[in-house]
């Protein structure tokens, strides 16, 4: 969220496409707005990798490489996964991470 339209109240969000800000609510798969701390920087994933024990085919293991670490104003750090697909998602439901050189 970048902005509120001070006329309607509505959260607003950069549309990179059209080079202006658009309300959130024009997007189809809007449901809600959720607080968050502000991103201050973005680290390289060092190796690290997130680890579930039930989230891979079949229900077995699944683990990704740690992308990139998101760092908050608030010091938390957020890792950030890859999948074999290119899809980019957060680890923060893994159930272990693996340290660089640990198996």
């Amino acid at each position: 969220m970048d902005a509120w339209d001070e006329v309607t109240g509505v959260a607003l969000v950069v549309d990179p496409k059209r080079g202006t800000r658009r309300p959130v609510v024009d997007y189809p798969d809007f449901s809600h707005l959720e607080q968050a701390d502000q991103v201050v920087a973005a680290i390289p994933g060092g190796g690290w990798r997130a680890y579930w024990k039930d989230e891979g085919p079949e229900n077995g293991p699944l683990t990704e490489q740690v992308l990139a670490w998101l760092v908050t104003s608030k010091g938390r750090a957020t890792p950030i996964t890859v999948d074999a697909h290119g899809q980019v998602d957060d680890a923060e439901s893994a159930d272990r991470l693996i340290s660089p050189g640990e198996e």
